[in-house]
């Protein structure tokens, strides 16, 4: 049966509840014990941040500790896929993000369905992706990158973290808008491709501000332009790709998932207690500073953002004939 719009966003208010749920008593008083939550990228990258982040101000608020749990593999889909095995009691939940939405169209062969088999509980922030070069690249400003490219078609080496992760595809899209020829070179993870991008063994990367922001800042990387619709206050005299390439736009985003047949009664308590963190003027400051916003909304919000996503980047994957490494 085809996936609808509709039936994502029904999904999103609130998962079904399965046969052997907890009553709305026990849902009241959880947490009673410690959570997992599973980030499936290494320690040190977005994800591994904002997971962190949320984790921390979650154990205050919840009077548990939220144990941050690092299964990096196969483009996130080791975590998960441990996820929706798990429990659906709300002790286990995934850190998600773009990379999942990507991975739907990206891997022919998954053991799960993650529009399918992940409740929505509540997104959590949204992060341009900064277009960086490393400064031996003579351009300054996007129209002279373009020029530059063009120049040396299949000369100019672009770092990822990964075939297929957002840093991938988002560099394809610009490679498709902006009419570039630029080589794939895909890393093992964040911290590897920007090593590869300081150390001048690639020229460009297009990278998360979440974890590259200090080297634009300390000008060991030069940043041109940020990904999304509006410029970055992290950043602000950077323009947007938009600016020159008209219709690009591309973020990261994240959110926390749970297994399919989670109780409406949890996901939702666990969806105002997110809320009511993103609100804090010390969580705000900390993405901020980050480079990130704070992206509250309903579990049917953040359903509606995770399809929409997920369609726009299965056409890129298309396209550029992305497969998984």
């Amino acid at each position: 049966m085809p996936l609808t719009r509709r039936k994502v966003l029904h999904l999103g208010g609130g998962a079904a509840i399965a046969a052997a749920v907890p009553s709305l008593a026990s849902a009241q008083t959880y947490p009673t014990r410690p959570v997992r939550l599973i980030v499936g990228f290494p320690p040190g990258g977005g994800y591994d941040i904002l997971a962190r982040i949320m984790g921390q101000r979650l154990s205050e608020r919840l009077g548990q500790p939220f144990i941050i749990e690092n299964r990096p593999s196969a483009g996130g889909n080791i975590g998960t896929e441990a996820v929706v095995k798990a429990l659906p009691d709300g002790y286990t939940l995934l850190l998600c993000g773009a990379s999942h939405a990507i991975n739907t169209s990206l891997y022919e062969k998954l053991s799960f369905n993650f529009i399918l088999d992940i409740a929505p509980v509540a997104s959590i922030a949204r992060a341009p992706l900064v277009m960086q070069l490393h400064p031996s690249v003579p351009a300054k400003t996007v129209p002279e990158f373009i020029a530059y490219a063009k120049a040396n078609p299949g000369k100019i080496d672009m770092a990822s973290a990964g075939n297929g992760t957002p840093q991938h595809v988002s560099g394809e899209l610009f490679k498709m808008m902006a009419g570039v020829n630029l080589t794939h070179v895909p890393y093992r993870g964040t911290g590897p491709a920007l090593v590869g991008l300081l150390g001048g063994q690639v020229q460009i990367e297009f990278e998360a501000t979440t974890s590259s922001i200090e080297y634009i800042r300390t000008g060991k990387l030069r940043g041109l332009a940020v990904t999304t619709a509006t410029r970055s206050q992290a950043l602000p005299d950077l323009p947007t790709v938009g600016e020159f390439v008209p219709g690009y736009e591309a973020s990261s985003w994240y959110g926390v998932g749970a297994p399919r047949n989670t109780p409406s009664e949890i996901i939702d308590k666990l969806n105002q207690e997110i809320n009511a963190s993103l609100a804090d003027p010390s969580i705000k400051a900390r993405f901020a500073d980050l480079g990130a916003t704070a992206l509250a909304g309903s579990p049917a919000d953040f359903g509606k953002l995770i399809f929409e996503e997920t369609a726009k980047w299965a056409k890129v994957v298309k396209f550029s004939g992305a497969k998984p490494g």
